[in-house]
């Protein structure tokens, strides 16, 4: 099993130090914690510190599985390239480092000549850039299972680039559901919804780190909390101005300056760090064959499955579902065969910023939480209900599935920070040869 020959370079906090709000690991879902780091004494008035594990995952779940990786050098130097310390991991594979200047933002480099032999790791993942507050003790996690990654063959990372891209296009799917009603409905092109998913994500955080809620129970309730702000958006913001009869463009450039106010919020509450929750940070993965599966990734999956079957039966056989479908098509025939369209409009609202919301939590379980996840991938939900057929709700679980599948796929043949072109580009040549999208109704122009 090539991908779980080595392992992963594992990051360990003590219990305290799991908790602290700016802690913030680059995790991967491949990536555990195996054991818990001793408290570690020192000198350093700034009180400020970076720490860590080395371990050799053996391919299971079981951490008992795991060895310890020693002698391998990790030093820390400012910014402007000033030595801070440095220091080698010990026979647990724990390192760690005082960081007496304080607060600042610092480089941490894993000397990659001290790895065990046969072992390679890209330059670009042994460095790791991060910043230290005040008296902040940081969790660094370098992604040792890129050096796995590099001489991995093309169809085994075709293989997990096909697993990891199935739950991100069927979080994507879910994400452009809710916009897909939202345009279907009332014609408008919701720059904001990028910011209904962050903000799930962060309500979430906030339940399950300030109030100590499990995150089962603190996702529930931010989608709860998510979906009565998209009902009371749409009473006191959207309606008044579709009343007024504020024109399409106007509400969309609206959308836009809503979705800025909002970024700008999240960064000014939530702060600039990527965080974790506080359940299924770090989890050993499940190996397949060739394939790293985190179970938090595959509960993710399956969550994001039955949500999907769930919304698609209730728009084909609920009332409301039906009534939603009605306005989409006609709503000047909706109303008149006698459907409420506000109440309903209020209702797809409701629903969207929820689905917008669970999507934000399932990403985040993998990638952390930050205040501009939702604005990252909101081209991509653009992308998915054009390619499924604008207004299409059915459309949009078809697109959103496609594009996020060949997002993650097209990072095997290209450079990550190409992969969103490779979806684009796709889209385009759809649009091509179908210009209405896949499930949309072509119609008559002048």
């Amino acid at each position: 099993m090539l991908a779980a020959a080595f392992g992963v370079l594992q990051v360990l906090a003590a219990p305290a130090l799991a908790q602290t709000p700016g802690t913030t690991p680059a995790s991967s879902d491949t990536q555990s914690s195996t054991s818990t780091e001793s408290a570690s004494t020192s000198s350093n008035p700034a009180g400020t510190s970076v720490r860590g594990t080395l371990v050799d995952r053996k391919g299971t779940a079981d951490s008992k599985d795991d060895e310890p990786v020693k002698d391998v050098k990790i030093t820390v130097t400012k910014d402007n390239g000033d030595p801070v310390g440095s220091t080698v991991t010990d026979e647990d594979g724990k390192f760690f480092i005082d960081i007496p200047t304080g607060e600042g933002n610092y480089i941490a480099t894993l000397d990659t000549s001290t790895l065990p032999k046969g072992v390679k790791l890209p330059e670009s993942a042994a460095t790791l850039k991060f910043r230290l507050g005040p008296g902040q003790s940081r969790v660094l996690l370098f992604d040792l299972n890129a050096a796995v990654r590099a001489t991995t063959g093309k169809f085994d990372a075709f293989l997990q680039a096909l697993v990891d891209g199935t739950n991100f296009g069927l979080i994507i799917a879910m994400c452009a559901v809710g916009l897909s009603l939202i345009y279907g409905t009332t014609q408008l092109v919701n720059f904001a919804h990028g910011e209904l998913v962050t903000l799930g994500a962060i309500v979430a955080y906030y339940f399950n780190f300030d109030f100590g809620w499990p995150l089962l129970i603190a996702a529930p309730a931010a989608v709860v909390v998510v979906g009565g702000f998209g009902w009371l958006l749409d009473a006191g913001f959207w309606g008044p101005l579709r009343r007024r009869g504020t024109g399409h463009i106007a509400q969309m450039v609206i959308s836009i300056g809503l979705a800025l106010a909002m970024l700008n919020i999240y960064l000014y509450t939530f702060g600039g760090i990527t965080k974790p929750y506080t359940d299924y940070h770090a989890q050993p993965a499940w190996s397949i064959g060739s394939i790293d599966l985190a179970p938090k990734k595959f509960a993710s999956t399956i969550i994001s499955l039955v949500v999907l079957i769930a919304v698609a039966t209730a728009l084909q056989r609920t009332r409301t579902g039906k009534a939603m479908r009605a306005i989409s098509d006609n709503p000047d025939l909706a109303a008149s065969s006698g459907i409420n369209v506000d109440a309903v409009i209020r209702l797809v609202w409701m629903f969207g910023a929820g689905l917008a919301a669970l999507g934000g939590i399932l990403f985040s379980v993998s990638q952390d939480v930050n205040f501009e996840e939702g604005s990252s991938i909101l081209l991509l939900l653009f992308a998915a209900i054009t390619l499924g057929g604008l207004g299409a709700a059915y459309g949009a679980l078809i697109g959103g599935f496609v594009v996020g599948l060949f997002v993650n796929v097209s990072t095997v043949w290209l450079p990550t920070e190409l992969k969103n072109v490779g979806a684009l580009f796709v889209l385009i040549l759809v649009l091509l040869v179908r210009p209405q999208g896949i499930l949309g109704r072509a119609e008559r122009v002048g």
